[in-house]
């Protein structure tokens, strides 16, 4: 990352300026209810599309809604509803656990805060950061590949790893944006610029950023 901080602040100002224009009022693409659903549904989205994700999960839903009822559940019965699902076995594994330690020690509840939502297992911090954002509407920027690719493509970051990137994201875009830009930038990359269809110099940002070189 070559830039100043003055002509990141400039750039982030302007591509929030594009964004709110094109999402004014972005919603999670996660179907889900409540917290509990939700940090399922972003749990299960690791290495899957949020689109097969919304398939299984009524299904899953449907057999288990609450923490109580998936720590009832068998490994092998969750792995039947989310066998579609990348690493399936994994998360069905870490679905049962993570609802008995909901159970066991937060009362059957979703904590609210970073730590204890990252000590559960599968939860890291990007999950806990979309629970944070989108369920408790507490300031976090859950970085994704999309963002993390399109931070680096814009040069907002120097894309050396998803950490450095919220940090500098962070540090460029109002707190008071933070839980919906992410959203912004994700949707923006799947409808504008690709990593395969947008050559850093076609969609819109590109052409007014003037990005040269595909990143």
């Amino acid at each position: 990352m070559s830039l100043s901080k003055k002509e990141r602040l400039r750039r982030a100002s302007m591509i929030l300026e594009e964004l709110e224009r094109l999402y004014p009022d972005p919603k999670p693409p996660l179907d889900h209810h409540d917290a509990y659903t939700l940090l399922v549904a972003v749990a299960l989205s690791a290495q899957t599309t949020d689109a097969r994700v919304n398939l299984v999960t009524p299904g899953l839903f449907a057999r288990a809604s609450t923490p109580e009822a998936m720590a009832r559940l068998s490994e092998s019965q969750i792995l039947s509803c989310i066998k579609t699902c990348g690493l399936a076995p994994t998360k069905a594994r870490n679905l049962k656990k993570m609802s008995q330690l909901l159970v066991d020690r937060h009362g059957g509840e979703v904590p609210r805060t970073f730590e204890e939502l990252e000590a559960l297992p599968g939860v890291g911090h990007k999950t806990a950061s979309v629970v944070m954002s989108q369920m408790f509407n507490i300031p976090a920027f859950p970085v994704d590949t999309h963002v993390h690719r399109l931070a680096k493509r814009w040069k907002l970051s120097s894309g050396k790893n998803v950490e450095q990137t919220e940090s500098d994201l962070k540090a460029i875009f109002p707190e008071s944006s933070w839980n919906s830009v992410s959203l912004q930038i994700i949707f923006y990359g799947r409808e504008f610029c690709g990593a395969r269809t947008c050559d850093g110099k076609t969609c819109p940002l590109c052409k007014r950023l003037n990005v040269k070189t595909k990143s």
